[in-house]
């Protein structure tokens, strides 16, 4: 899927998916580990928008890997 020669627009876009990833793996470690006061389901109501973002955010890295790679001429 990404075979060719790499641009600065792929190396952003895997910067911005692996952020994007760590940012939603800290969402649902969050979410698995919580022994807190209050209740799961309220805590991830106020986690939608970054959790949200974080696919949004993943799609457009994404986006950006595979747009930002020169096809070879074989």
């Amino acid at each position: 899927m990404f075979e060719g020669e790499k641009t600065f627009v792929f190396w952003i876009g895997l910067i911005i998916l692996a952020l994007a990833s760590v940012g939603l793996f800290g969402i649902l470690w969050m979410l698995a580990v919580w022994d807190g006061y209050g209740d799961r389901l309220e805590m991830f109501k106020y986690q939608v928008p970054a959790f949200v973002g974080g696919i949004v955010f993943i799609l457009v890295g994404l986006y950006m890997m595979k747009s930002g790679v020169k096809k070879t001429l074989d």
